[in-house]
Parts: C-alpha cells; sequence; structure tokens
C-alpha cells in the first residue's frame, strides 16, 4: 500500500467514524398524545425515553433544549401544573415521554398520590419498557429524599438511568466538580451523570451521544426508517 493509498484509507475511515458514530442529531419533534391513566402503548414499536423528575428543575425545558424547540413542551413559573404524561416522537424514530414533576409540596396529597401511581405504573408495568430513563435535577440542590426513592425504584425494576443536572450554568467550575462528586456519591450505581444547562445548552451533544447509543439510533436512522 502506497502511503497516498495509505492516506486516503485513513481518512475515509476517519470521515466513516465521524458521520456514524457521532452525536445523534435530532431534525423533528412532534406532540402525539397526552396520557392521565395507563394508555402507554404504541404500536409502532419505537424505542421510548423517560423523562423524570422533581417539579420546578427544568425537566421541561431540558426536553425543549434537546429538540431544538423553544414552545415544544409547555413550561410554568407554576411547578406542578403538568398533570399528563406527553409523548412527543422525535425524527420519526423514537419517543420522550414527559411526566409530571414530583415531590411539590403545594399540591394536594390526592394529586400527588395520582402522579405518583402514574410512574409507578409506567415504570412497573408497562409491556413497552423505556430504553432509558433521564432523571433530571437541579444542579444547585442534588439528589434530594425524593430523587433517591426514585432512583431506588427505578434500580428495583433494573432500569437504565440518565442523572441530568439542569442548571448547571449557575455554578462555578469548583461548584460543577463538588455536585458532580456529591450525586455520584449519592447514586453510586449510576454511571451516567451529566451537567447540563437548558439555557445554554451547553452538554446537549454528550447527553445526545449518549442517548443515541443507549436507543440505538445513530445519526437518527433507525429500522423504523428504512
Amino acid at each position: 500500500m502506497t502511503p497516498y493509498v495509505f492516506v486516503t484509507y485513513s481518512l475515509l475511515r476517519i470521515l466513516y467514524f465521524v458521520v456514524y458514530t457521532t452525536l445523534m442529531e435530532i431534525h423533528s419533534a412532534d406532540f402525539i398524545k397526552g396520557v392521565t391513566g395507563d394508555d402507554y402503548m404504541l404500536s409502532d414499536g419505537r424505542p421510548q425515553v423517560a423523562f423524570l423528575g422533581r417539579s420546578n428543575v427544568g425537566k421541561s425545558s431540558v426536553i425543549n433544549s434537546l429538540v431544538n424547540r423553544n414552545r415544544l413542551v409547555r413550561t410554568s413559573s407554576n411547578p406542578g401544573k403538568t398533570r399528563e404524561a406527553n409523548f412527543y416522537r422525535v425524527n420519526e424514530a423514537f419517543y420522550f415521554i414527559d411526566f409530571p414533576g414530583y415531590g411539590y409540596a403545594k399540591m394536594s396529597q390526592q394529586e400527588r398520590d395520582k402522579i405518583a401511581k402514574r410512574i409507578l405504573w409506567y415504570l412497573q408495568y408497562c409491556p413497552v419498557r423505556p430504553k432509558a430513563v433521564i432523571l433530571v435535577v437541579d444542579a444547585q440542590v442534588g439528589i434530594t429524599p425524593f430523587d433517591k426513592e426514585m432512583i431506588r425504584i427505578l434500580e428495583a425494576y433494573e432500569h437504565t438511568i440518565m442523572i441530568v443536572a439542569n442548571k448547571a450554568d449557575k455554578l462555578s467550575q469548583g461548584e460543577s466538580a463538588k455536585i458532580l462528586h456529591k450525586i455520584s456519591a449519592d447514586a453510586p450505581h449510576v454511571s451516567n451523570i451529566l451537567l447540563y444547562s437548558a439555557k445554554s445548552k451547553k452538554g446537549r451533544g454528550q447527553i445526545l451521544d449518549k442517548l443515541g447509543n443507549l436507543i440505538g439510533v445513530v445519526d437518527n436512522r433507525t429500522e423504523t426508517e428504512s
């Protein structure tokens, strides 16, 4: 093999790696339906990614920033307003499911129980298991007792967990390192822990890259599109 051929071959391999193994990019996202009961079944076989988190951690903003749509998921300054689990079809290839936030103290006990039962039913009984569960936490707060209980439940049912610590733009470099260490200590069995800012989108590529690997989507191509 001549040096020219070798260099050309090497460049082609690098190009192939860049195109087919770099982060998944999102080109489309559409609201499909809202669920208040247990109707989580969709017959198209597309994988699902569930988003969980306490009220007011910016979960909806995280989804909006990941799909590059400012108003796809409704955000509110009033925590605990969302009651439905909302399905969003992404790239015509998979679903993001935005569950209502848990742990909001000003919500009635009856409403808190409904939300908890809805989430638990999905995690335990839904025939379609999510490829990943993204637990959104507040980077300024870290893991709360509510989050620890959710992690315990997710681990008990052997779900793949990714912790996304949102609002990291409000932390200094030193504070970021400390909170990452603390979250890792509070969730020792979770290997995917990422700092993120829905505001600046810093960390977006890393999240999408890991998600693409977890749900089997590379460069937004899946078997459903072939």
